[in-house]
């Protein structure tokens, strides 16, 4: 990922995860995170940006939040309410999978 272009996403031998390449920001030097993104039937991310994770102790929050039993029923009561639609994927070109 040296020669990446900013934000480009390379695929991981996990199924929706993928590496991200960070570009320089406000003096922060060009860095690499996790892509936590669905996959679709089609093998393709189902979403353009998924969840970003950029260090161990931001995936220990994300996973406390994701595991909050408050959150499982907010989801359910957000597909009660809104039209039920059909999950697609961008089409993707990576050819590089990144074994983890």
């Amino acid at each position: 990922m040296r020669e990446g272009k900013d934000w480009e996403r390379k695929a991981t031998n996990v199924p929706g995860v993928f590496l991200l390449k960070l570009p320089t920001f406000k003096g922060r030097s060009a860095s690499l995170a996790i892509e936590v993104n669905p996959i679709g039937s089609s093998g393709a991310a189902t979403k353009k940006r998924g969840v970003v994770v950029r260090s161990t102790t931001e995936l220990e929050e994300i996973n406390k939040l994701l595991s909050h039993p408050k959150l499982v029923e907010l989801a359910k009561r957000v597909d009660e309410v809104n039209p039920e639609r059909k999950l697609g994927g961008a089409n993707t070109t990576e050819h590089d999978v990144f074994e983890i």
